[in-house]
């Protein structure tokens, strides 16, 4: 059943993860795209090239959560999750204290911690690549 869980979690932090990602990168699903995205962090102070740490944040986003997902490389996912969500906290959500009723960093530390366990444990035996 543990291998179940980690399945579950994995999958879920992970798609989500690149749901933003191609929100930041793409547009999809409701997102600003590259262009948007980049001129939002210009107007919370992230200058100059707001538009390159929209790609490199929705890089990171996307990339992290297929590795996570796929539980490959499951550390090196859970790593660019991780600098993401401490950089979401520097630059967004620190200020406002730690509930997410205030737009705090609640949220952020749980996917820190979910992903660090996650990589602390391994992925489980369901992964991407069959391994014997």
């Amino acid at each position: 059943m543990a291998n179940l869980g980690l399945l579950i979690i994995r999958l879920v932090v992970g798609v989500t993860f690149i749901g933003h990602g191609c929100q930041k990168l793409f547009g999809w699903f409701g997102g600003a795209g590259v262009s948007n995205t980049g001129e939002w962090l210009e107007s919370i102070g992230i200058k100059p090239g707001g538009k390159i740490w929209a790609v490199l944040a929705g890089s990171f986003e996307l990339v992290g959560g297929v590795l996570f997902a796929a539980g490959e490389l499951t550390a090196l996912g859970a790593i660019l999750i991780i600098i993401i969500m401490i950089d979401a906290i520097v630059t967004v959500h620190g200020r406002n204290g730690y509930w997410l009723t205030n737009n705090g960093f609640e949220y952020n530390m749980v996917l820190i911690a979910v992903t660090a366990g996650v990589a602390l444990v391994g992925p489980g035996d369901y992964v991407l690549l069959y391994r014997p």
